[in-house]
């Protein structure tokens, strides 16, 4: 007979892990993203966790993780990404300290392969960079890497900047989540009906329907977000070059 083993005694400030979820298609005008944010207090290790007909994103956004992931190990450190296949069963684990890991899902049919980008590799590799007036786009997660409807990046505005041109999507739905610094952001069908503008800050989010538009302003400081995209698989820069060159007042894509 195993010998009995002893209790645990959890104080209330005990190291804990949460999942807080902000937006599903219940909850917005979305059809396939839900988002929400993983936080970790302490040193901690999460249960097994599983998301049987989506597809994720985790978005290191502050500290440090380790994820285990069909029994391999990853290491996320600030702004790496990490692609969870449909139904795959993953931990999160830290030392100590605190961390905050971004998580976006969208339903998905097959398992793809598991993908890891590292923010300290891909914010120096030019092919995973796209350089727009006064601002940085930055391909995380791109068409090159398998998946079924996700693909994702981080975004980086110099101070006083703003989206130009403005640009909308037939076939994408997407939600912008605010890394760092202050600014505003508008998303509207049309100019005469435009009643969504926002100033955003650290922790914000917005999400954006088909055919919306969605220009974001920065305002005295640098301001970072997360864009990720359920639907077809592009960046809009890349497949118009208007995007890229700002020659049009506005663009659909």
């Amino acid at each position: 007979m195993d010998p009995v083993k002893p209790a645990s005694f959890l104080p209330v400030e005990a190291s804990s892990f949460r999942y807080v979820e902000k937006s599903n298609p219940h909850t917005s005008n979305l059809e396939f993203l839900t988002y929400g944010v993983y936080e970790l207090s302490g040193p901690i290790c999460s249960g097994i966790l599983a998301h049987p007909s989506e597809e994720a994103l985790l978005f290191c956004w502050k500290g440090a993780v380790t994820v285990d992931l069909n029994g391999k190990s990853y290491s996320l450190e600030h702004y790496d990404v990490l692609y969870i296949p449909r139904g795959a069963t993953y931990r999160l684990e830290q030392q100590d300290g605190e961390s905050k890991v971004i998580i976006c899902r969208a339903t998905a049919e097959k398992a793809h392969p598991v993908f890891h980008a590292k923010w300290k590799e891909f914010s120096k590799d030019e092919k995973r960079i796209r350089h727009l007036k006064g601002k940085d786009v930055f391909l995380m997660f791109d068409v090159s890497e398998p998946a079924e409807k996700l693909i994702a990046g981080f975004t980086l505005f110099r101070p006083q900047q703003r989206s130009w041109p403005p640009h909308n999507h037939t076939d994408q739905e997407e939600i912008y989540i605010f890394t760092q610094g202050r600014g505003s952001m508008e998303v509207y069908a049309d100019e005469e009906t435009k009643s969504f503008v926002r100033s955003v800050k650290e922790g914000d989010a917005v999400t954006i329907p088909l055919l919306n538009y969605h220009p974001v302003f920065s305002q005295e400081e640098e301001l970072h977000f997360i864009w990720c995209i359920a639907g077809n698989r592009y960046w809009v820069g890349d497949k118009n070059k208007d995007f890229m060159t700002g020659k049009v007042d506005k663009l659909t894509t």
